[in-house]
């Protein structure tokens, strides 16, 4: 019986460092054929300006052997490669770390954050801003500054369960163009800085823009237009609109499909112990922005399937939560709650989270 299990187990760990390798290599290869690209099509500002002011019909008497659209491709990724945006300003959250960051940002929408825009880059910001006080929710574009820079065509979505599927078919912050997009619900305007409930990012995050949310354009279904302008002055451009009224009363989203997968969502239920619960109260905490945060089940395929019901620590402003998941029950019971004295206690939690 120990032999058959050692030659399994054996076998179980080759296939497994076999993958990671060929993983790895593929990786290694990509990286590769970047720097060579890279360095075959690098040009000076000078040689790339008066490169760029040629005609396609002289390049193309230069290059022989080479197809029209070859080297219209080569010229367009010149002129795109190496795209650079100066962040017009930085969220400011209670998430110091990644740990327990909404996966979206209606997740944790009683959470209050705040965008503060950077006057180096914006000539008087408080003027950028007049007019956005009317609408009700902004999208955020970000930049996902804490991760890695390689990516992976396909990701493993926590509701899946661990099975793989297209980078481009999910949210997953691991994209080839790290860029995040979220909406918002704004609470108010200060000088530059907007207050808003709705957080998915981490403290610290680069805004590369931000846009008024409008539902005629960015809901893909017929709604009652002329309710909603009976409670705020149509936005900058959409008097016709409001004017015009409905077409259909029909408020059912048409022709808007989405995957099981992402459609039965679940969700846990939190619990709070006595110690908790009065932790909270001397701590000034509010209770459902906890509830919102850990009900959606923050912890990754990995923890959730190497570990199990296991204790989980996270920080959340400048406190520490510590709970324990019971997945057979789909509970979470919260256990602890105390100021975070020093960055190592958060080092100390996740120690013993480990251990137990």
């Amino acid at each position: 019986f120990l032999k058959r299990l050692f030659q399994s187990t054996n076998s179980f760990f080759r296939l497994f460092f076999r993958q990671q390798i060929s993983n790895l290599q593929r990786v290694h290869q990509k990286d590769v054929q970047n720097i060579r690209f890279s360095l075959e099509n690098f040009q000076c500002k000078s040689c790339r300006s008066s490169s760029d002011a040629e005609s396609p019909v002289y390049a193309t008497e230069r290059t022989e052997n080479v197809s029209f659209s070859t080297m219209f491709y080569s010229l367009q990724d010149q002129q795109t490669s190496g795209i650079s945006f100066d962040p017009i300003g930085t969220i400011k959250t209670v998430f110091s770390d990644k740990r327990a960051v909404p996966r979206q940002a209606s997740v944790a929408s009683e959470l209050l954050s705040r965008i503060e825009l950077n006057p180096m880059i914006i000539n008087n910001p408080e003027h950028s801003l007049e007019g956005l006080d009317s609408f009700s929710h902004i999208w955020i574009l970000y930049h996902f500054h804490r991760n890695p820079a390689h990516f992976k065509t396909k990701v493993a979505p926590p509701r899946l369960g661990g099975i793989r599927i297209g980078v481009f078919s999910t949210r997953s912050p691991h994209r080839p163009c790290p860029i995040g997009l979220s909406l918002v619900q704004v609470d108010r305007i200060e000088n530059s800085t907007i207050y808003f409930y709705g957080t998915d990012m981490v403290d610290g995050t680069p805004v590369l823009d931000i846009k008024p949310y409008i539902p005629q354009y960015d809901i893909p279904a017929k709604i009652d237009q002329q309710q909603f302008f009976s409670s705020r002055e149509a936005p900058d451009g959409e008097e016709e609109l409001a004017e015009a009224g409905p077409s259909t009363s029909s408020k059912t989203p048409s022709n808007v499909m989405v995957p099981n997968w992402i459609a039965n969502d679940s969700t846990l239920n939190v619990l709070f112990n006595e110690n908790a619960s009065n932790q909270i109260q001397q701590l000034g905490i509010e209770q459902r922005s906890i509830v919102d945060i850990l009900k959606a089940d923050p912890r990754s395929v990995y923890l959730r399937t190497k570990y199990g019901s296991q204790i989980y620590t996270f920080q959340l402003g400048e406190n520490t939560v510590t709970c324990k998941f019971d997945d057979q029950q789909s509970t979470v019971n919260v256990l602890k709650i105390r100021k975070l004295v020093n960055l190592s206690d958060m080092t100390d939690e996740i120690e013993d989270e480990k251990l137990n």
